[in-house]
Formats: structure tokens, C-alpha cells, sequence
């Protein structure tokens, strides 16, 4: 039998809280594809567990108590009642079993990282403040094979090696983001909208691009990996809004 099916649904609460939270916010912000995309949150210590939104549910409705439990080496998920849309087990099930070091994983088709992934050069360069958070800290995929099934997820899992690509750019598709936790993985995945968002209005302008030079690119992308607790504020106060509309996330 399934792990997924063994556990109910109220271990790991804060974290199914706070991953919660994040599935709100995200819809709020129209960074949601109808009953598409998924949040994962690794819950053990070798990444290999993990909560996960159900199959076919829309952003605005996850909760706390919804969210699947999942063991990235149960072979066996697919067969089980409640067992997770099959590209979401492909992607996130094999970015889990293969990436200790990616413990929230956040895959959205958000409008202008999307943009961004269908252009011929998808790189983003440092152009502003935003753009440069990313400065050498993204891979693109430049070999999109379809649905993210079984084996075009291990093929992601592989470009994932570095620690430091905490972003991949998903040609043809959309945008894969990874962090220590929802609170991280959510700014970074907030902040990279925005600075795809920059970048693609400059394009459309016309005019020739002020790039920052890599020295100073770098300097500000360290300078931003540093500053102190953005990410645990951002998702506090996206909380605190949701609590104050009587929201039911975390329930």
C-alpha cells in the first residue's frame, strides 16, 4: 500500500501551512494554469517524501489538510486511490528522488516566464535589480520533449546537479523554481515573474538594453542571496493578508 495513503493529513502541518499559503497567493497574482502546475515540499531528510497539491485541483481551493503525502520511491503511487496527476509525479516525483538539495520545488506556466521560455534566446539578462537575482543562477532547457511524464522528468531532474541553478527556464513551456522551503521558493519564484516580466516590456520598447556589467551583476545577485529574512517577510505578510480575508488555506 501506498505511503501516501498510511499518513493523514495532519503531519508536517506547518509546512502544509505555509505550502498552502503559497498555492493561494500564486492564483491571487494569476500565476496559475486552471487545474494545471504543482507546488512540492520535501518533508524528510533525504528530499524523498513530499507534500504535494492533489490531482486536477485549482489553486484557489488547496488547503492544509488536501495536500497529498507522497514517497518518491513507492513505486506504487500511480496505482492508488487519490494518486497525483501523472505529470506532476513525473516532474516533482523524479526532481525529489534524484535532488536532495531541492526541497520545495514550484512549476508554473505563468505569463511572462512562459514568454520568456518561448523566445529563441531565453536567457535573461541583467537589465535591473530583479534580472540580476538570477545572475548565473539558471539553467535553460533547451530539449522540451512533451508532457512531463516519467521520463521527461528525469531529464529535467539531471540539469538540476548545482545547488546554485536554483531556476530552470523550461523552453517551450514554462518555469521550474527551487528553494529551501515555500517562503523561499516563493520569492524566488515572485521576483522571477517580475524580472521576466521587466525584461520582455524592455524588448518591446524597441530601444537598446542597459546591461549591467558582470561584475556588478554579480556583486548585486550576492549582495540579494544575502539580504536578511525578504523571503520569511514575504511569506508572513501573504498569511496575514490571507488570515485577515477569513481564508480557509489553513485549514
Amino acid at each position: 500500500m501506498s505511503v501516501a495513503s498510511l499518513r493523514p493529513n495532519i503531519d508536517h502541518w506547518p509546512e502544509r501551512v505555509d505550502l498552502a499559503a503559497t498555492f493561494r497567493w500564486a492564483e491571487r497574482l494569476n500565476m496559475h494554469e486552471g487545474v494545471a502546475n504543482h507546488f512540492s515540499l520535501a518533508v524528510n531528510q533525504d528530499g524523498t517524501q513530499f507534500l504535494m497539491n492533489a490531482n486536477q485541483m485549482h489553486f484557489a481551493r488547496v488547503k492544509a489538510s488536501n495536500l497529498l503525502f507522497l514517497d518518491a520511491k513507492d513505486a506504487d503511487v500511480m496505482t492508488q486511490p487519490g494518486a497525483p496527476d501523472p505529470t506532476a509525479w513525473g516532474l516533482h516525483g523524479s526532481i525529489h528522488r534524484h535532488c536532495p538539495h531541492a526541497r520545495c520545488v514550484m512549476h508554473v506556466h505563468s505569463i511572462f516566464a512562459t514568454v520568456l521560455a518561448s523566445l529563441a534566446d531565453s536567457t535573461l539578462p541583467p537589465i535591473d535589480q530583479n534580472t540580476t537575482t538570477f545572475y548565473n543562477r539558471y539553467v535553460v532547457d533547451h530539449e522540451f520533449g512533451g508532457l512531463a511524464f516519467e521520463s521527461e522528468g528525469e531529464r529535467c531532474a539531471t540539469m538540476l546537479a548545482d545547488p546554485k541553478k536554483k531556476v530552470m527556464i523550461m523552453g517551450n513551456h514554462g518555469v521550474l523554481i527551487l528553494g529551501s522551503n515555500p517562503a523561499d521558493a516563493f520569492n524566488r519564484l515572485y521576483y522571477f515573474e517580475r524580472a521576466a516580466e521587466t525584461y520582455i516590456r524592455a524588448l518591446q520598447t524597441g530601444q537598446p538594453l542597459r546591461v549591467l556589467s558582470d561584475e556588478i551583476a554579480e556583486k548585486t545577485a550576492q549582495e540579494l542571496e544575502d539580504y536578511p529574512d525578504q523571503a520569511e517577510a514575504h511569506l508572513r505578510e501573504i498569511k496575514a493578508l490571507l488570515d485577515a480575508e477569513g481564508s480557509d488555506y489553513a485549514s
